[in-house]
């Protein structure tokens, strides 16, 4: 597939810590599931695949904060991620971050570079 920018959501879907967005990418020509958040004013979007197993991370859909809305966490083993970079911050993800996925904000939406 071509290398593009597609659209996945309106700015005005992803509050401050808020629920996210779930979309599909291809990424190296395979489809993979991802998702955006914004976090302190930017959105940042990551795999949605937990770094310690291959499970998608949200506990309800769109649900990738934990209840303090200061991190990113997954809804089967507990691991926490800094949502501004994806780092494993604790739990079972044993210093296995997210995997971050190239979006740009921009005309009042938010599009991801596929590959």
């Amino acid at each position: 597939m071509a290398q593009g920018k597609r659209l996945i959501c309106a700015t005005a879907d992803l509050a401050e810590a808020g629920e996210g967005v779930r979309f599909q990418f291809q990424r190296h020509g395979v489809e993979q599931p991802a998702f955006v958040v914004r976090w302190k004013g930017q959105v940042r979007a990551y795999l949605n695949r937990c770094g310690h197993v291959p499970i998608e991370l949200d506990w309800q859909p769109g649900e990738f904060f934990d209840y303090s809305r200061l991190y990113l966490i997954c809804s089967t083993h507990g691991a926490l991620y800094d949502p501004s970079n994806g780092a494993c911050l604790g739990g079972r993800c044993e210093g296995r971050g997210l995997v971050a996925v190239p979006v740009e904000e921009r005309d009042g939406g938010v599009y991801v570079e596929e590959s």
